[in-house]
């Protein structure tokens, strides 16, 4: 008998907490042990069910096996051994092969938003350029709209209906081929009922934009001929299209129809003019006219993928994007590889969390990542996962120009998916390399624009905490609120309310407020019912620990708001040192501004110079602004009778805006008949009719 054991402390006995971990972490070992040697894509999950990561493997075995080595440690391993221990369930899919991985992947990666993968804004509604479909005029001698393809721009999902041209990488680059479109082939770009309505050429026909259709000035073939023209030219071919056009000329030249060469010749020297300006020279034999040009930058933590079009030939401008959760993903992306594990025995894995040896290093003895197969530069990742995102859904063009060369698996799966055979250049020669250089040159431009301006917020931010003695450990989480009131002589009071946290803005938590039920041009009562209805509901929720109150509320105003503000505040139980008020100085001048506090503290002039009131204004005008734009719409929708449509049953805010932006307002739904108001997406012919019942 061992009088020691006796003897011994007891030991304590294991939470049910700590029981219960170790049987999900047994569980989830005996699931990674049963994987199949196949490609599949892997999904982790933490105790609250929200996915953590999203992987894809050309052997599920080795590389969901790779993780869960007993070590994390050392440089770039932390964020792994962070991610490790939140994981308790695991899903896996096997597919057939590495390329419906990647396509896999990148879908649930998009919709999941996994916090330890790459993350792109999903930026579905890519702008394009429209021309609209012709239909038969009818033979009463009117011009009809139909008979003339309007050319305008879209946002959307495109159908069969109408011609596409794009994507665009802004809505400023669709716009300026609009503009170029109107001076060279003079198409319209008028509403339909704008159009039926027309007795005379509107300005645009008179600075020679528009052929004047709608007045009967142009014939439709000859129109139906601008139009194809203007297709051609989008589609890119500039050369035929011009030796067309030269023919035309002369032609009319030589049956002495002057006016119509010269007409032509005007169209040929802006035709000119624009490929001059937009056009981009290959040299390098290929017939391709459509590519993309991708470059990416790392630096400072953040990254920078740059996106140049080239369609048709012409060069439509660039586009930044900036990912998210680069570090998280880099650290898993370069620890779990696609490695190999050694002589694994599959069923060792899940016997080890039964015996006596630690899980975790029964695995780590067993797996072993191949260092031949690590994941690439960041770059490299951070483009790949661009390029899975972003054309997963299609729209990807036969030529990518790269940065950095990327895995020929994803291309290939791209490719699969799309059905567009694409090629990949990452070094390219002669004038494609020119287009790289610059693409590279607009990455290093965006990615250090948007370090110095995150650098400067930080640094405005650190100073007004330091202006205000503001009790603030951390600046990442400190949190503004600043409400604004604005009407038009009392119509249409409406107040705003916008949040300032994390050195940003943030537009998603903006909130508007329709004041009522006061005596119009009431500054103090609208300030009153906002900051009630605001913070009377937040102070019981933050009272369950459901929310938390701002740490800094400021309010458009001298005293006399300041005042409404600490009245209110007394009332809620809430700390008077929060409201600070934003008085306009001398002469309403910029940077004259001083804050007025509602616990006693005398008048601050913190100077024009000082990155506190800099932060200050910012936040202040960006309440102004969004108070001001949502009074005039509300001004706008009342005098304009938009609440007649919002009277009509089965009428709701999604279908009233696609009828106003459809018939461009109110006036021009009156004036559509049933068969026009059926062509709006959502309205079925029952609808329409009541529609056209409650309008006249």
């Amino acid at each position: 008998m061992n009088d020691d054991a006796d003897r011994g402390d007891p030991v304590p006995a294991r939470s049910a907490a700590a029981l219960e971990q170790d049987a999900n972490r047994a569980k989830l070992l005996a699931d990674v042990a049963a994987l199949p040697n196949l490609p599949g894509v892997y999904r982790y999950f933490d105790a609250d069910g929200a996915v953590l990561y999203v992987g894809k493997a050309r052997d599920l075995k080795k590389r969901v096996s790779s993780y869960f080595q007993k070590s994390h440690s050392g440089a770039g391993l932390v964020r792994i051994g962070q991610m490790v221990a939140k994981i308790v369930r695991m899903e896996t899919t096997v597919v057939r092969s590495e390329a419906e991985a990647l396509l896999l992947e990148n879908n649930l990666i998009k919709s999941l938003v996994p916090r330890y993968n790459i993350l792109f804004r999903d930026d579905k509604s890519y702008p394009y350029l429209k021309i609209t479909a012709a239909r038969p005029a009818e033979g009463n001698g009117t011009p009809k709209a139909a008979a003339f393809p309007r050319v305008a721009y879209y946002r959307g999902a495109v159908d069969q209906r109408h011609r596409y041209f794009g994507p665009f990488p802004s809505a400023w680059a669709v716009k300026e081929s609009i503009q170029l479109l109107q001076k060279v082939f003079h198409l319209r770009t008028c509403e339909d009922t704008v159009f039926a309505n027309r007795t005379r050429p509107c300005l645009l026909y008179q600075i020679k934009r528009c052929s004047g259709p709608c007045v009967g000035l142009i014939e439709p073939a000859d129109y139906a001929r601008d139009v194809a023209n203007a297709a051609r030219f989008l589609e890119g071919d500039q050369q035929q299209l011009t030796d067309t056009l030269q023919a035309q000329m002369m032609a009319h030249a030589e049956a002495l129809q002057f006016e119509q060469a010269a007409e032509i010749r005007n169209q040929l020297g802006a035709l000119s003019r624009v490929l001059h300006q937009q056009s981009v020279e290959d040299n390098t034999g290929a017939a391709t006219k459509d590519a993309d040009i991708l470059a990416v930058q790392v630096e400072g933590g953040r990254a920078c993928v740059n996106l140049a079009m080239v369609r048709g030939g012409r060069h439509l401008g660039d586009r930044p994007y900036f990912p998210k959760h680069v570090d998280d993903a880099m650290a898993l992306s370069v620890h779990a590889g696609d490695g190999d594990i050694h002589d694994a025995d599959a069923a060792s894995v899940a016997d080890g969390a039964d015996g006596n040896e630690e899980p975790a290093a029964r695995v780590a003895a067993e797996a072993a990542v191949d260092s031949d197969d690590l994941a690439g530069p960041v770059e490299v990742r951070v483009l790949e996962a661009f390029i899975g995102q972003h054309y997963l859904e299609g729209g990807v063009p036969p030529l990518l120009v790269l940065s950095h060369p990327v895995d020929r698996a994803l291309i290939d799966a791209l490719s699969l998916h799309s059905g567009v055979k694409v090629s990949v250049q990452h070094q390219p020669r002669g004038p494609r390399r020119a287009w790289l250089d610059m693409c590279v040159k607009g990455a290093q431009i965006r990615l250090t624009q948007l370090l110095a301006e995150e650098g400067s917020q930080q640094a405005r931010t650190h100073a007004l905490v330091d202006a205000l003695d503001l009790a603030v450990e951390d600046l990442h989480r400190l949190r503004i609120e600043c409400f604004d009131i604005s009407h038009t002589a009392g119509e249409s009071t409406q107040a705003s309310c916008v949040v300032f946290e994390a050195h940003k803005m943030q537009s998603s938590q903006y909130r508007r407020y329709n004041i009522d039920g006061i005596t119009p041009g009431d500054d103090y009562a609208a300030m009153r019912q906002v900051l009630v209805r605001r913070y009377s509901r937040l102070v019981e929720a933050a009272s369950r620990g459901e929310a938390r109150l701002p740490d800094l509320v400021l309010v458009d105003g001298g005293r006399g708001q300041v005042g409404v503000a600490r009245e209110v505040f007394g009332e809620l139980g809430i700390d008077l040192a929060k409201i600070v008020g934003v008085e306009k100085g001398e002469g309403r001048k910029v940077g004259l501004e001083e804050l007025v506090f509602a616990d006693g503290r005398p008048k601050v002039g913190l100077g024009r110079d000082s990155a506190a009131l800099m932060l200050v204004a910012q936040i202040r005008d960006e309440a102004h602004r969004f108070a001001i734009t949502g009074m005039r719409a509300r001004r706008a929708s009342v005098r304009t009778g938009a609440s007649r449509l919002e009277d009509i049953a089965g009428v709701g805010p999604k279908k009233r805006a696609k009828l106003l932006q459809r018939f461009g307002g109110v006036r021009g739904v009156g004036h559509a008949s049933v068969a026009d108001l059926m062509t709006v997406d959502g309205i079925s012919k029952e609808l329409a009719e009541d529609i056209y019942r409650a309008l006249h």
